[in-house]
């Protein structure tokens, strides 16, 4: 990854005092939002959705949030000459390399802690952190969650479903065993000459930090050549997911241990699977009740009947009282959705729409004027007595 001037707390929403599980929580919670499948041709959201990322590579790493907080950025290649700290305390040491000092004081003072070289290691490493610590090797990395869109039809919603995902992970090199390293031996680290330790510079302080390239271990394993040392390979997996009945838009479901693969023993992440449901041409849902709009004719509603609408069950019988008017709404009791957190079922609401008459021939005309001299009330008198 190069330099860069990103400000990754800000671009996570998190305080440079934020625990590791509160950086995750930010990541997984922005990420979703700019994921560019959720955001179809918004390029600011893919710009955004890559900015997060960036960020939450740099400090999901211990390494790199180490790196990045004492010097303001992260570099694969270590703080590059001229790079002045962005966080730490504003001190210079007018150009002089204390590196010769820190790594042999110790022995002229007895050993770490003892004599004046123990002391001045012990001020440094009060001042930088863990800047000066000794060369580690190589930490077990958790791995990476994965976030997958998938779009669902309405009955694929309403009844469960199962389905089989193609998904994109890092898995575990088989050639190496997910070490990295080829077997037969290692070979000193040319970045550091097998010290363990490169010499950095902030503006003109000069010191030592653990090597990058070696872990601080002064060797490196003749590296695997089917994943290149990075221990991961990228492989396409089927995996199977078992969609529940009655999940709306927005759903999220997680498939455990189906993300990318960890290194050295450590677990895998996690697949999470954000769903969209399409909308039904004539089903409309609000929560678990289910809604349509149903055609009824006047003798229908001026005498009353016995009609027959759909549900997603099939076919119902819904009792139309003589004088219903239209756009009255009728409820058909749990015949909508299944709720299985809630173990309940929502209802049906059947709102009637009064489709008027077709006059065709005559005869209807006549039996309408007919029906008008019975029913002489003028249904409009009551608006006229509310606007005076």
């Amino acid at each position: 990854m190069p330099a860069t001037a990103q400000d990754y707390y800000q671009a996570l929403g998190v305080n440079r005092k934020a625990a590791a599980e509160e950086i995750r929580k930010a990541y997984r919670r922005l990420a979703r939002k700019h994921h560019p499948d959720l955001n179809p041709g918004d390029k600011s959201a893919e710009e955004r959705f890559k900015r997060v990322q960036e960020a939450y590579d740099v400090l999901s790493d211990p390494k790199k949030r180490q790196m990045y907080d004492q010097f303001g950025f992260y570099s694969e290649h270590g703080p590059q000459p001229g790079s002045g700290p962005q966080h730490g305390p504003g001190m210079d040491f007018g150009g002089f390399d204390f590196s010769d000092y820190l790594a042999h004081g110790a022995e002229a003072g007895g050993g770490p802690g003892g004599g004046s070289g123990g002391q001045f290691r012990d001020l440094f490493s009060q001042f930088f952190g863990r800047g000066f610590r000794q060369p580690e090797h190589p930490a077990a990395e958790a791995g990476t969650d994965l976030e997958y869109a998938l779009n669902i039809d309405f009955w694929q919603a309403i009844r469960g479903t199962q389905v089989t995902l193609s998904v994109q992970r890092q898995e575990a090199c088989q050639a190496c065993g997910g070490s990295g390293s080829a077997g037969g031996g290692s070979a000193t680290c040319r970045e550091c000459n097998g010290s363990g330790t490169v010499k950095q510079r902030a503006g003109a302080m000069r010191f030592n930090l653990a090597c990058p390239h070696c872990d601080g271990t002064g060797k490196v394993q003749n590296v695997c050549p089917a994943c290149h040392g990075e221990r991961r390979v990228p492989r396409t997996d089927t995996v199977e997911v078992r969609i529940p009945a009655g999940v709306t838009s927005g759903t999220r479901l997680r498939v455990a241990g189906k993300g990318s693969a960890g290194t050295l023993g450590a677990a895998a992440g996690d697949l999470y699977i954000t769903l969209r449901v399409e909308p039904h041409a004539f089903f409309h849902r609000e929560g678990d009740n289910i809604e349509i709009h149903v055609p009824v004719t006047v003798t229908e509603v001026g005498l009353g009947a016995k009609i027959e609408v759909p549900t997603i069950d099939g076919r119902a019988l819904l009792k139309i009282p003589p004088g219903t008017h239209s756009g009255q709404r009728f409820r058909l009791r749990e015949k909508g959705v299944f709720n299985a957190r809630k173990n309940t079922r929502g209802d049906q609401i059947v709102e009637v729409v009064v489709q008027p008459p077709k006059v065709r021939d005559e005869r209807t005309k006549a039996i309408l004027r007919e029906l008008a001299e019975l029913n002489a009330e003028d249904p409009r008198e009551e608006i006229w007595t509310q606007v005076r």
